[in-house]
């Protein structure tokens, strides 16, 4: 039985650090409502820690360009980070990644939000 899907919070910086776990796929409304209540909290920069993301399909994709959409529309940015090969592909395949950044750990993520001067 696969893991329930999860998001834990953590703020590094200025940034809201989300790292979701487990499968993200039809039955992603737990990340779909925490995203919402995490993002509701006013932070800028959000990115979402994808490293213990176990599957993820057009669902799943659809909830991280919902939360793309979101964090654009309330003037925040949101990256990825530490997204795993099998969802790198999904990202690539469907060009995802040319509108949401990716990037390799947390900590490149944020740092790049703070260098950029997003706010």
């Amino acid at each position: 039985m696969a893991a329930q899907p999860s998001v834990h919070a953590n703020t590094s910086g200025t940034s809201l650090i989300l790292q979701l776990s487990g499968a993200m796929d039809y039955e992603t409304a737990p990340f779909r409502e925490r995203l919402l209540d995490e993002m509701a909290e006013g932070r800028r920069r959000v990115v979402l820690d994808l490293s213990a993301v176990s599957f993820c399909d057009s669902a799943g994709l659809n909830v991280l360009l919902w939360a793309w959409r979101q964090a654009d529309r309330s003037g925040a940015v949101l990256v990825l980070a530490c997204v795993l090969p099998h969802v790198q592909r999904m990202l690539n395949m469907t060009g995802v990644d040319t509108l949401v950044r990716v990037h390799d750990t947390v900590a490149e993520a944020g740092a790049e939000l703070v260098a950029d001067g997003e706010a």
